[in-house]
C-alpha cells in the first residue's frame, strides 16, 4: 500500500472527505506531499512531479524561491505577528500602487475571498445600493454573496451552489453570461439597485477562458455609463499575467481590485485597492467595516514585498520566457491531439493553458461544461502516472511558473502525449 493511500485513510477519520480543500480531492485518492523545490513537487512515496498546479496560480516564481526564502528567514527571526503597523507594510503598499495605475490606496487582507467580499461591500457602502453583477463561471471565493450560478443566460435572482446560504443573500447577486456584453446590458437595464460587477478578467475556474476582443473595453464603458463601480478579481491574473495584472494587458482601469496568490508566492496574503473615494471608506475612519488580527503580517509582507521586487527585476525576460514555452508547449500538444483525431479546444494566454475536450470553442460556462470531463479524467491520470501534476479538474488551470526549463516542457509534453493516447483508446 502506497503511503499516501495509508494517510488518506487516515485522513478521512479527523478531517472532513480528507481534505481541507475540496479541489484537492480526487479519485481515489490524492497524494501527500513530502517537499517542493523550483519547478517539482515530491509526495510522501518519494515520486517527484512536474509541477503545474503551482498553487492554482500562486507560484509564478516557483517553489522556494531563493529571494523570497532568504526575505522570509530574516524576518522570521525578528517575530511573526505584532497586530501593530509596520513600515514593511507602507513598503509593500507603495509597491502594488506603482504596479497598479487604477489603485490609489490599498488594504493588506488575507486570502483571495476576503478581499473580495472586502471589494463586494465597499462597492455597496459606496454606492448605497444592495445588488451585485457576477458572471456565470467565475468564481470568487467561498463567501455567500458570490456562490451563485446562473440557470440561464438571462438575468435573474441567483441560486446558491451551496447548501447554508440564506436565499435572501443569493437572490443579490445576479448572474449574467460570461463574453456576453448584451446579457450584462438586459440586467442592468431591469435593475436600478446595482452596487457593482465583478469580474475575472480572465477566468481561471471554469477551465481558463479568453475575453472576446472587446469585451474587457465594452465591459468598463458599460459600467461607467451607468455609474456603477467595476471590480476586477485579480487573485489569479494580479503579477501573472503582468505586473500590473490583466488590467494592464488589456489597458483597463477598473475602480475596485482585489488580488492574491502570486502577489506573496505561496505565503498568504491578499489585498483589495481602489479609487481614493472608495478605499477611504473603510474604518475606522470610514464606516464600511473590514479587520483582521492577521492582515498585514510580517512574515507574508516580507514574501510580497520580494515577490513583487524580483517580478518586477527579471519581468522583461520572464513574461517572454513563459509566453513562449506556453505557445510552443500548446501548439505541440494541438498537434499531437490533431494527429490522433481528438476533439479538442486549446485556451492559452501568458503563462496559462487548458485542453478542453470538445469540437466547439470554449467561450463561456456553458460551452466549458460541454467538453467530456471523463476524458479530462483519464487524462489527468495518465499524467500523474507520467510525472506531471496538474490541478485534478477540467475546470482549472495549467500554470506554468519561471522555475520551469525547456527541458521540463518537452518532458510534459511526452506525457501529455501518452495522456492523450489514454484518452484515445
Amino acid at each position: 500500500m502506497s503511503e499516501s493511500k495509508k494517510l488518506f485513510g487516515i485522513a478521512k477519520k479527523s478531517i472532513p472527505s480528507g481534505v481541507n480543500s475540496p479541489v484537492r480531492y480526487f479519485e481515489p485518492y490524492p497524494f501527500f506531499t513530502k517537499k517542493a523545490d523550483g519547478a517539482y513537487i515530491w509526495d510522501v512515496d518519494n515520486k517527484r512531479y512536474i509541477d503545474f498546479c503551482n498553487g492554482y496560480g500562486a507560484l509564478l516564481l516557483g517553489h522556494r524561491r531563493k529571494e523570497i526564502t532568504k526575505s522570509v528567514s530574516a524576518q522570521l527571526s525578528k517575530g511573526v505577528l505584532y497586530c501593530t503597523p509596520t513600515k514593511s507594510e507602507i513598503e509593500l503598499a507603495e509597491l502594488i500602487i506603482r504596479n497598479f495605475p487604477s489603485i490609489d490606496k490599498v488594504r493588506l487582507t488575507n486570502t483571495g475571498g476576503e478581499a473580495t467580499m472586502t471589494a463586494i461591500r465597499l462597492a455597496r457602502g459606496f454606492t448605497k445600493k444592495k445588488k451585485i453583477i457576477k458572471f456565470e463561471g467565475c468564481y470568487h471565493g467561498a463567501h455567500d454573496s458570490v456562490l451563485v450560478r446562473a440557470g440561464s443566460g438571462f438575468a435573474h435572482n441567483g441560486i446558491s451552489v451551496s447548501e447554508g446560504v440564506l436565499d435572501e443573500v443569493a437572490k443579490n447577486t445576479l448572474v449574467a453570461e460570461y463574453n456576453n456584453i448584451q446579457d450584462l446590458q438586459n440586467i442592468i437595464r431591469r435593475n436600478k439597485d446595482i452596487a457593482g460587477v465583478i469580474v475575472e478578467p480572465i477566468p481561471a475556474n471554469m477551465g481558463l477562458v479568453l475575453p472576446k476582443e472587446n469585451f474587457v473595453s465594452d465591459l468598463q464603458k458599460i459600467t461607467r455609463e451607468n455609474n456603477i463601480p467595476l471590480i476586477f478579481d485579480e487573485v489569479v491574473t494580479g503579477f501573472r499575467i503582468a505586473p500590473g495584472g490583466a488590467q494592464e494587458f488589456f489597458g483597463a482601469k477598473p475602480d475596485i481590485t482585489t488580488m492574491a496568490k502570486a502577489l506573496g508566492n505561496g505565503f498568504t496574503i491578499s489585498a483589495v485597492g481602489g479609487r481614493k473615494e472608495i478605499m477611504d471608506l473603510l474604518a475606522p475612519k470610514g464606516k464600511v467595516y473590514q479587520a483582521s488580527t492577521f492582515a498585514g503580517n510580517p512574515v507574508s509582507v516580507s514574501a510580497a514585498i520580494s515577490s513583487i521586487k524580483t517580478i518586477n527585476k527579471i519581468k522583461n525576460k520572464m513574461y517572454s520566457k513563459l509566453e513562449r514555452f506556453n505557445m510552443a508547449f500548446s501548439a505541440g500538444l494541438d498537434d499531437i491531439a490533431k494527429d490522433m483525431r481528438i476533439p479538442h479546444h486549446i485556451n492559452s494566454t501568458a503563462s496559462m493553458f487548458q485542453i478542453f475536450f470538445t469540437d466547439k470553442p470554449v467561450i463561456n460556462y456553458k460551452t466549458s461544461k460541454n467538453a467530456d470531463a471523463r476524458k479530462f479524467q483519464k487524462m489527468f491520470k495518465t499524467l500523474l502516472k507520467n510525472n506531471v501534476f496538474i490541478a485534478p479538474s477540467q475546470f482549472e488551470t495549467v500554470f506554468l511558473s519561471d522555475a520551469h526549463t525547456e527541458i521540463d516542457m518537452n518532458k510534459a509534453l511526452d506525457a501529455y502525449h501518452l495522456a492523450l493516447k489514454s484518452v484515445k483508446s
